[in-house]
C-alpha cells in the first residue's frame, strides 16, 4: 500500500489458479498472517479493534452491510465477527465512509478511531 510517499508490501503465500479464482466466487479463504502483519502496511498510524481478526479472501461479517475486504483482515469490538468495525485491506467496503484500500477503525480501536485512504498495489505471480 501506498500512504502519502511510503508504500509497504507484505506477501501472502496462498496457492490458487489465480487471484481471480479467490475472490470470484465471494468464499472466504483464510490466511495467517497476523494483525500486526497487517498493521504495517499502514505503518504507525493503523488502528483495529481487538477482536475477530479475520483475515484473508473474502472476509466479511456474518450480518451484511458491515465492513469487508476482498483481501485484508477484520476487527471488532465484540467477541465475535457479527458485526465488525474495523478493517485494513484491499476491495474494503462497510457501513461508514467506506474507503475502498486502507485503514477504516471505530469503536474503540487499538490506536483510535482512523479513516485511512491509501493506493493499492497487488503483484501476483
Amino acid at each position: 500500500m501506498k500512504i502519502g510517499h511510503q508504500i509497504n508490501f507484505i506477501v501472502i503465500n496462498k496457492h490458487a489458479n489465480s487471484l481471480y479464482s479467490l475472490i470470484a466466487d465471494g468464499i472466504y479463504h483464510a490466511t495467517s498472517l497476523g494483525r500486526s502483519t497487517w498493521k504495517t502496511l499502514i505503518g504507525s498510524q493503523a488502528s483495529l479493534q481487538r477482536n475477530c481478526n479475520k483475515e484473508g479472501f473474502n472476509a466479511a461479517g456474518s450480518v451484511q452491510g458491515w465492513f469487508k475486504a476482498r483481501i485484508g483482515i477484520l476487527g471488532n469490538n465484540e467477541n465475535n465477527c457479527v458485526t465488525p468495525d474495523s478493517k485494513i485491506g484491499f476491495g474494503t467496503r462497510g457501513y461508514h465512509a467506506s474507503n475502498t484500500c486502507g485503514n477504516e477503525a471505530w469503536w474503540s480501536p487499538d490506536n483510535g478511531n482512523k479513516l485511512i485512504n491509501a493506493m493499492g498495489y497487488i503483484l501476483v505471480q
